[in-house]
């Protein structure tokens, strides 16, 4: 033990200073098309379990009972999660009514009066102050918490793809989303509040597991269990679910959601508790609005936060001239779902630029201006539709009561008659002067006729309203906007075909449905999930079939344009993301030409100082666990006495890839490039600008094609070598001179490379990985022995010790460490993962995203078939635009060997 310790030791204070340089940007460059938009370097979550000693101790000696009756405990969590996701729902619902019939009570009253004074110029004034002192709370609430704005699915999305967003599932997070879109949809604003739901019930699903608050500190109880990144997904994966059961009464829906559009790992028993979770919801929903907003406490037929009514042929058409839909409707909601996929491409379209435009202009100053393009945006929605209620609406005769909701309500309680005689109504103040869900119903269920100028109107100026507000900094969900604008477009289209084709027997209704779920697929890209959601909502199962025709369709003919809105978002914020599969132009990539190669590593015995210094100096994860390969494997193969095992022991040697052989290849490859450029351009005449250029253009490749190399930081001198004059422009000028020369000088120096690199890049055994969050607390809690006694001496900790302070570590830099010695040792063996998970070095690309993405990893080791590690792959390797870059090396090396092979022959 005393020899390894001093091996250990001594081999750690020679490799402190090549430790200490191991620090590279990691963060992977983006398209040029966005490459100056502010980015954020994201972390990702740890779903993967620590097979550490005080792991394997805690498994083996939980026989409390509390341990024991775990699963038990899981569910009843499971059901809190549901029941509170519904009363937040509950919460919103409840307020929005009120804050939306004060709002349109008052001006009501104050049309009515204008219209006989004229002084309708007063009733805008006071809609328009409504509405800006609402959004203004709605924005300055998010302006606290910004992570509050928007829908929060493009962020949940990446939460549970593994994604460490920030304050993402914070309590105060949740109070700015649950009461600022209770003001952002009250204020007038095209938002819906369905999305923020989801959003609020996947904070819910986070919190309530950990029975603690950071932000309410004494809130804090005795329950070490479930506070780990994937008992956490598991939570959330059921609180998103649980929102949209609460938003659209669909719990299967919700179901469907967690698992098309988040989580990246799935199994039986998580899809269980999920549906569990989102009935808990739905039949919180419906108990609580039963009695609150119908007077009928213990009706449970009540639905959802939005309802889309009951589909039936009105009472005058009851033979057999009308149905629902036909075979030959199908063909023309195909149409129809083609129209909406270009729609939603244009509409994201637009809306992404309006984003790159607030990321580039608004978003980088202060944010009072953010609020104030969010009061702008309430401004000019709220007057262009009382301008277009008032002035362009159409009056239309009302014929009778319309079925919504299950119950024959009259039509004078939701139509709007400004300025029209009796028996007639405004369409246009009817679609404006409503909650959205109201406006939907009108469009599916109203017996009278829209005039095709004011659906034109209305969806033209809905269109582009919500485009505007959606990325604003106040709570905006999508869903409802997407549905309305839609059943605008299928209800346009329902009526040229009844008034001008001479299509009679059409149900209007199915037609707007159809141009919902057209316009709002074409926008989100979704599928399997929003089917069964509009199923549910619709009541009416016979919709199954047009409504999943039309929203394929509608995705088809969307992704030949651009993505769905919420990855658009997601890529524009720069995070790492990663799909469902790579794609298939990856697959001639292995896993040695992305793989992370500059490694910061720690012994199994190691010094507190070197630790100490590791950590304030870098800031990875982890850190494998490594020792020194010091044999010689040519006198191996002279040892040995059989020549078969000597042809062994030379395959070995030739086809394995060692550290310094992979740093060979590339440097290499990258020579046999800049040689080529230099041998092209020397054909030039010496003062050609474009054979300068092609030298610059060269040596910047260069020094970007080594995205993690210690080449680069070894050589780093190389820059700077006659004094503040950079060596490439050096080079450039004595490659003009002397273009056969600088051939031969940097064939040379890439022979004495070769040397350099066998040493700096020597084999190193790998033992495991140690989690840094670990390493922090052996530090705070002194775990460590002096030099002179055996590593038996070390105290232990208990697993809850190490993990105590999830899920917010103490930074190495906030820890008293005072109190320890900084020349002893500490023995990491006992609290390393001795078995994470590892690829061979030639393992496909694909096959290693694959894996990556459905364990949840953090970091994926490269060991070769000698137990050597020669790299580590992390999330940001196998981003789509890392890919790309690592894609373009691969392809120019095959050119290169294409050529010479050429040349040879």
């Amino acid at each position: 033990m005393s020899q390894a310790r001093r091996c250990c030791c001594c081999a750690q204070s020679d490799e402190d200073d090549e430790e200490m340089s191991h620090i590279v940007d990691t963060v992977p460059q983006t398209s040029t098309r966005h490459a100056n938009l502010p980015r954020k370097d994201y972390e990702s979550l740890d779903y993967d379990v620590c097979y550490s000693k005080p792991y394997l101790d805690m498994t083996e000696a939980r026989n409390t009972w509390s341990s024991r009756h775990l699963e038990l405990f899981r569910w009843i969590v499971t059901f809190s999660i549901g029941i509170c996701t519904g009363l937040v729902a509950v919460f919103i619902d409840y307020f929005v009514r009120l804050l939306s019939k004060l709002k349109f009570g008052t001006v009501e009253d104050s049309i009515l009066q204008c219209s006989q004074d004229g002084c309708l110029v007063i009733s805008l004034l006071i809609i328009v102050a409504i509405d800006a002192a609402f959004v203004f709370i709605a924005s300055s609430l998010v302006a606290i918490e910004p992570i509050a704005g928007g829908s929060g699915i493009p962020e949940i999305k990446c939460y549970l793809n593994g994604i460490k967003v920030p304050h993402v599932v914070r309590l105060k997070t949740l109070i700015s989303k649950a009461v600022g879109v209770l003001f952002s949809v009250a204020g007038g604003l095209f938002v819906g509040k369905e999305g923020p739901m989801i959003h609020s019930g996947a904070i819910v699903g986070a919190g309530i597991p950990q029975f603690q608050s950071i932000t309410f500190r004494k809130l804090n109880f005795n329950f070490p269990y479930f506070r780990t990144d994937r008992d956490k997904r598991d939570f959330v994966s059921g609180g998103a679910a649980a929102g949209v059961a609460a938003a659209f009464g669909s719990p299967i829906g919700g179901v469907l959601f967690s698992l098309e559009e988040g989580s990246s790992f799935w199994n039986q028993a998580l899809t269980w508790r999920t549906f569990f979770c989102a009935m808990s919801a739905t039949f919180c929903l419906n108990f609580m609005l039963s009695g609150l907003v119908h007077n009928k406490w213990g009706a449970l037929d009540q639905p959802g936060l939005i309802n889309f009514g009951i589909f039936t042929c009105p009472e005058s058409n009851t033979d057999s001239t009308c149905n629902l839909w036909t075979a030959y409707d199908l063909l023309l909601f195909i149409v129809m779902g083609l129209g909406g996929g270009l729609l939603g491409a244009l509409f994201n379209f637009i809306n992404s630029h309006l984003t790159v435009y607030r990321y580039r202009h608004v978003n980088a100053r202060p944010r009072y201006v953010r609020v104030l393009e969010s009061v702008l945006i309430a401004v000019v929605t709220t007057s262009i539709a009382f301008v277009a209620a008032m002035t362009l609406g159409e009056c239309k005769d009302i014929k009778g009561p319309a079925i919504i909701n299950g119950s024959n309500a009259e039509i004078g309680e939701s139509v709007r008659t400004y300025f029209c005689e009796n028996g007639t109504y405004n369409d246009m103040a009817t679609l404006f002067f409503n909650s959205q869900e109201t406006a939907i119903k009108q469009l599916f269920h109203q017996q009278g006729t829209f005039s095709l100028p004011s659906l034109a109107i209305f969806f033209v100026f809905f269109f582009f309203l919500s485009c505007w507000t959606y990325g604003a900094m106040v709570p905006s969900g999508l869903f409802v906007p997407c549905l309305l604008c839609g059943a605008a477009y299928g209800r346009f289209i329902g009526n040229v075909l009844n008034e001008y084709v001479g299509y009679r027997n059409i149900y209007s209704g199915s037609f707007a449905l159809m141009g919902s779920a057209a316009f709002l697929g074409g926008v989100v890209r979704m599928t399997i999930s929003l089917t069964v959601i509009l199923i549910e909502s619709t009541n009416e199962i016979s919709y199954g079939l047009p409504i999943m025709v039309v929203l394929m369709v509608a995705k088809w003919s969307g992704d030949l344009f651009n993505k769905g809105l919420y990855d658009i978002h997601v890529h524009l914020k720069g995070v790492p993301h990663l799909e469902w599969e790579a794609s298939k132009k990856v697959e001639k990539l292995r896993v040695h030409e992305i793989m992370e190669t500059n490694l910061t590593y720690l012994y199994p015995h190691t010094r507190v100082r070197s630790v100490i210094s590791i950590l304030r100096t870098t800031m990875h994860h982890a850190y494998p666990i490594i020792t020194d390969n010091t044999r010689n494997e040519d006198r191996d193969s002279r040892m040995v006495d059989s020549a078969l095992e000597t042809q062994n022991t030379q395959f070995k040697k030739e086809h394995t890839l060692t550290r310094a052989k992979e740093q060979l290849q590339r440097r290499e490859s990258q020579m046999s490039i800049d040689l080529q450029r230099m041998r092209s351009s020397s054909t030039r005449i010496p003062n050609d600008r474009h054979a300068s250029d092609t030298f610059q253009t060269s040596q910047s490749w260069s020094q970007g094609a080594y995205f993690s190399s210690e080449i680069r930081h070894r050589n780093s001198g190389i820059q700077n070598e006659e004094g503040d004059r950079p060596r490439a422009a050096s080079m450039e000028e004595e490659h003009r001179n002397h273009p056969v020369d600088i051939m031969s000088d940097l064939s040379n120096d890439s022979q004495t490379d070769s040397r350099d690199i066998e040493d700096d890049y020597r084999p190193l055994t790998f033992h495991g990985v140690i989690l840094r969050s670990h390493l922090v607390a052996l530090l705070k809690k002194g775990v460590c022995y002096a030099e002179n006694s055996p590593s038996s001496s070390q105290r232990t900790i208990r697993y809850e010790e190490l993990t105590e302070d999830y899920p917010r570590y103490p930074d190495i830099h906030d820890i008293d460490l005072s109190h320890i010695n900084r020349n002893m040792i500490m023995d990491l063996t006992q609290y390393m993962n001795p078995c994470p998970y590892t690829v061979s070095p030639e393992t496909p690309v694909s096959k290693v995203f694959n894996l990556f993405r459905t364990m949840g990893l953090r970091h994926l080791e490269v060991v070769n078939s000698s137990g050597e590690i020669l790299g580590i792959v992390t999330r940001h390797n196998l981003t789509e635009e890392f890919l790309d870059e690592k894609l373009k090396v691969h392809e120019r090396n095959q050119e290169e060997m294409s050529e010479s092979d050429v040349i040879i022959s």
